[in-house]
């Protein structure tokens, strides 16, 4: 079951890496702070018990509003 799984998870993370040569700062942080968002809730629902995709969705919400909040800040301070 393991090994079903393997080649699309490298496939959908070789999408993701190249997906964001084009994308400005902004769109950069964004993205990975909702990534990050994302696989921390989804790992904290895991450890307690809750709703992963739930978790997941708040996560990945919350991770790209302090994405876009750390751009805006970045870009006062140049």
């Amino acid at each position: 079951m393991k090994r079903t799984l393997i080649l699309p998870a490298v496939i959908a993370g070789g999408l993701l890496v190249s997906g964001c040569s084009g994308m400005d700062t902004t769109e950069q942080r964004v993205l990975s702070g909702g990534a990050i968002g994302a696989g921390v809730g989804a790992v904290g629902t895991v450890l307690t018990g809750g709703c992963v995709t739930c978790g997941a969705a708040i996560g990945a919400g919350i991770g790209a509003g302090a994405g876009y909040i750390h751009d805006q800040m970045q870009k006062e301070d140049d």
